[in-house]
């Protein structure tokens, strides 16, 4: 009787809206979005279409992560959860771009971040916030304080992300980033 009513629970919070689809791991969103077989410059003119077509107000996160990163994974299980949905919707285009693995030299798109201010990366994923001028909006160190995403929880990502969403930015996230 007791496993019953555990296991009735589990499906009553998986059944949760956010949660219904979201293939987890360990209780954290999974998505594998970053394509390395894009190149680079493909990859550069992607992200400078989106920044050009932004509405005003509206914001890029330019994710730069890679499919083998489980904190990178993570981010982007967020990012393209459903709970994530009405923040992201009228305020932020989310681009996800291949980095491979910066901290064996074998990094990818490095340059591109570099373009916005974020160079010496070392690992994943960087969560870079673009506006429709193209100047970043959060700090360098902000952008690479992201390789623990899977152990933050959707709460301290979200808040973070809100952060980002006023006009100027509202506030510089290196607090909250910090705080994740």
């Amino acid at each position: 009787m007791k496993r019953l009513a555990t296991l009735a629970m589990l499906v009553a919070v998986l059944l949760l809206p956010g949660h219904a689809f979201a293939e987890t791991v360990a209780g954290v969103p999974d998505a594998a979005p970053y394509d390395e077989s894009v190149s680079e410059a493909e990859q550069a003119q992607a992200l400078e279409r989106t920044i050009a077509q932004l509405e005003p107000g509206q914001k890029v996160l330019a994710v730069f992560g890679a499919n083998w990163c489980h904190d990178s994974r993570a981010l982007a299980g967020w990012l393209t959860s459903p709970g994530f949905e009405p923040l992201l919707r009228d305020r932020f285009e989310v681009v996800f771009i291949d980095i491979g693995t910066p901290q064996t030299d074998k990094g990818r798109n490095l340059d591109l971040a570099a373009r916005y201010g974020v160079s010496d990366i070392e690992g994943t994923p960087n969560l870079l916030v673009i506006d429709s001028e193209g100047a970043l909006v959060n700090t360098p160190e902000s952008a690479k304080g992201w390789r623990n995403a899977a152990s933050r929880s959707e709460e301290a990502i979200y808040a973070i992300i809100e952060s980002y969403a006023g006009e100027a930015g509202a506030l510089d996230a290196t607090a909250a980033d910090a705080a994740g």
